[in-house]
């Protein structure tokens, strides 16, 4: 299987890809530059809007336009381009915290994970926010103790819950009821290795770290492997069915996009790597694609 690169620009570090199916475009974020972006795969053209703050994650909103996980809130654009509008803020401390991984369930409630960037202390969590009736919107803490949410990913059937603990190269399963935004029966899906002592890039033994995922049709899990240079598919009772070498050393998130949901998207990193590594990576940073067999599930879209 052989990776495209989709773009020549690299992002500090490209995260939250989503194959938008009306408008037939790629979206995804770039967190430390500050910015979304969107790209026209078909005239090879990429738009870039600068944020007030780094975004961690978005989702595309039913009726139009975005909501948008920025370090210092949950925003809505209802256009491309246009002003931003506050819907609530998270609980937790932006000085040393922020948005992180995060998606839309089935029904239309978007689940952001935060991030401590101290790396000191196990106060990051998953929160679901529910904009679907009127009134003022509803925050819920779905899971907490965790150093870096990443992984967040929802079962074909909707009722199974992943997410992602990087630091501890760790990936949870949850049973989950929708319709009462309910967890249950919280287990372990995929325990990697740890980093070795004195690693170093070139040694291809280290799987990497769990990053962020996508699910196919058939319920398998996509993960991005941070500095494993590589993607793992795992089968839904976690057995590791392939690893899929990427052409960069950290790759972040997959999506499942184009018309057949057959084309995977892959957004990758190049913030704080050594000038080695982006001597023999060059294209660390940018977005790669390849076609794979089974498609991927479509992206699920903010309800307001």
């Amino acid at each position: 299987m052989n990776w495209q690169t989709l773009t020549t620009t690299p992002c500090e570090l490209g995260e939250s890809p989503f194959w938008h199916p009306l408008e037939q475009m790629l979206y995804w974020v770039d967190i430390p530059g500050k910015k979304i972006q969107r790209a026209n795969v078909f005239m090879g053209t990429v738009e870039s809007w600068d944020m007030p703050s780094e975004p961690g994650c978005m989702a595309p909103a039913a009726k139009g336009g975005l909501v948008l996980a920025l370090r210092h809130g949950i925003f809505r654009a209802p256009s491309w381009g246009g002003a931003l509008q506050h819907i609530a803020t998270l609980d937790y401390d932006p000085a040393h915290m922020r948005a992180n991984d995060g998606k839309c369930d089935p029904l239309g409630r978007f689940w952001v994970g935060t991030i401590d960037e101290t790396r000191q202390k196990s106060n990051a969590a998953l929160y679901a926010l529910d904009c679907r009736h009127s009134g003022a919107p509803v925050i819920t803490t779905q899971a907490e103790h965790a150093i870096t949410a990443n992984g967040l990913a929802f079962s074909p059937d909707g009722h199974t819950v992943y997410w992602a603990d990087t630091p501890r190269h760790l990936v949870h399963a949850w049973d989950f009821k929708p319709q009462g935004n309910t967890l249950s029966a919280q287990r372990t899906f995929a325990q990697f290795s740890p980093k070795p002592a004195e690693w170093q890039f070139a040694d291809r033994r280290y799987q990497g770290r769990p990053d962020g995922a996508a699910v196919d049709a058939e319920g398998n899990y996509y993960v991005a492997m941070y500095e494993g240079r590589r993607l793992s598919k795992l089968a839904p009772d976690g057995r590791l069915l392939a690893e899929i070498d990427t052409p960069a050393q950290c790759p972040t998130m997959p999506c499942f996009g184009g018309d057949d949901l057959r084309t995977l998207y892959l957004t990758t990193g190049r913030h704080g790597r050594s000038n080695e590594e982006l001597a023999l990576m060059p294209q660390s940073g940018c977005v790669f694609s390849m076609r794979v067999e089974v498609p991927g599930l479509p992206v699920n879209f903010f309800v307001d």
